[in-house]
């Protein structure tokens, strides 16, 4: 069934999920189809997806996640909601560094904000479809922190094989390093392993969803499962998103781009989607947006027909914007976009949309006379040092309120500060900030 906004909303057991997730290009391996199919057309399935605490907020890499347990809640199933309290003291091994071990209480305290960040996701659609089943969420750290060592490696360990745990690519790559892996780090996978057995024992959970480089340990947990409980249960992995021009998915100019609006801006997050080049854009329209497949191929048309209206780009930063933040914030951040970057004279924005404008994209109280616009740059953030934000001037890119700047060591007269108080100076195309005065 198709809403009024174009999103897809399915509140029976629907068998053709996978099929949808796969023209979408998210399916990059799953165990026995055939029986996957039939799982979830005899449905409900109990399926869960697993977040670490390693960090006070996820990113825009777990989106993906979140948006195949979306379409699985649609399709008519049951979510659970794992977060790693345990695991999270540990750390996936990562190819190529040793995991930062963090202190107990602060992982706790990621636990709280991760499941309150996960909430709206899957329980506002049930708010408005109640329908659809609300999620569960659990904590692995309940069923590990009271296991002894004995009995976890007589009523665990022993159903695991070194060979098979050393194949993993991470661990491989590690091992054959300067660095070498710690036992801790090597462990991991037995304790993932393990969450999907309790969650099978507590739950009747039989799906577990996660990334294609997650699949080794997807894996691990659908033989342990089998071993103890002699019943076959089954992993699907996503597609790795990449960027096209082989950088990191989810990394801006500023760093990381987390779904906390105080460590990455509604704004910044917006321009994040955006920014995306045009292949990108095309590629993650189709992953991330929950519109039809028809809509999402009208949007990629109207791209390669006017590249310069980036049609992709907006609808997908419009509608995850929404998803994360909100419709407000999702308004305002296109707004400030178009008061730092769509008008000639920024003088025709009136004060209370262009505050709001650079209280997302960065402002700087100043309190005193202003410095040189060299200066400037370098103190809002826009420069390393003042050598290079002069060079950046005399190269033609600085700007102050959209006009471009000649003269490096110019102080802005009385008559640049905009409504008498804003300064808004932008670096090339895309890196814009503000000063405020008192």
């Amino acid at each position: 069934m198709r809403g009024l906004d174009g999103v897809v909303r399915q509140t029976a057991f629907v068998t053709d999920v996978l099929d949808d997730l796969a023209a979408r290009g998210l399916i990059a391996i799953s165990t026995d189809e055939v029986a996957l199919r039939k799982a979830l057309a005899d449905g409900p399935v109990t399926y869960y997806c697993g977040f670490d605490p390693t960090a006070p907020s996820l990113h825009s890499g777990n989106l993906l996640q979140l948006m195949v347990m979306r379409a699985l809640q649609r399709a008519g199933h049951q979510p659970i909601v794992l977060i790693g309290g345990a695991t999270g003291l540990i750390g996936d091994p990562k190819p190529n560094s040793e995991r930062r071990l963090h202190e107990r209480e602060l992982v706790a305290g990621w636990v709280e904000r991760i499941r309150d960040q996960v909430r709206p996701f899957l329980e506002n659609p049930v708010q408005a479809d109640p329908a659809l089943r609300a999620p569960i969420y659990v904590n692995n750290l309940d069923w590990t922190e009271e296991l002894s060592a004995i009995d976890f490696l007589r009523d665990i360990g022993r159903y695991f094989r070194v060979g098979r745990m050393l194949a993993k690519e991470a661990v491989s790559a590690r091992l054959n390093s300067e660095l070498g892996i710690s036992y801790t780090e090597f462990s991991y996978q037995i304790l993932q392993a393990l969450d999907f057995l309790m969650l099978y024992k507590r739950d009747g959970c039989v799906l577990q969803t996660g990334g294609s480089d997650q699949w080794g340990n997807l894996i691990a947990g659908v033989d342990l499962v089998r071993r103890i409980e002699g019943v076959a249960v089954h992993a699907l992995a996503t597609e790795l998103v990449t960027k096209s021009d082989g950088t990191k998915f989810g990394k801006s100019e500023s760093g990381t781009v987390w779904l906390d609006p105080a460590m990455t801006s509604p704004y910044a997050f917006f321009q994040f989607w955006l920014n995306a080049s045009d292949l990108d854009a095309q590629m993650w329209q189709q992953m991330f947006s929950e519109r039809a497949m028809e809509a999402v191929e009208t949007a990629g048309r109207a791209s390669d027909a006017y590249p310069a209206a980036r049609v992709a780009q907006r609808l997908l930063a419009r509608e995850l914007t929404t998803l994360v933040h909100g419709a407000l914030a999702s308004e305002q951040a296109e707004a400030a976009g178009r008061a730092l970057f769509g008008t000639a004279d920024l003088s025709d924005v009136d004060a209370e949309t262009l505050s709001a404008a650079l209280d997302e994209a960065g402002i700087t109280e100043l309190d005193g006379p202003a410095p040189s616009l060299a200066a400037l740059l370098q103190m809002i953030g826009l420069a390393d040092s003042l050598g290079q934000a002069r060079r950046t001037v005399r190269e033609g890119g600085g700007y102050l309120n959209n006009q471009r700047i000649t003269d490096p060591e110019a102080v802005p007269d009385e008559n640049d500060w905009l409504h008498g108080r804003y300064l808004v100076l932008r670096r090339g195309k895309r890196q814009v900030a503000g000063v405020r005065r008192a």
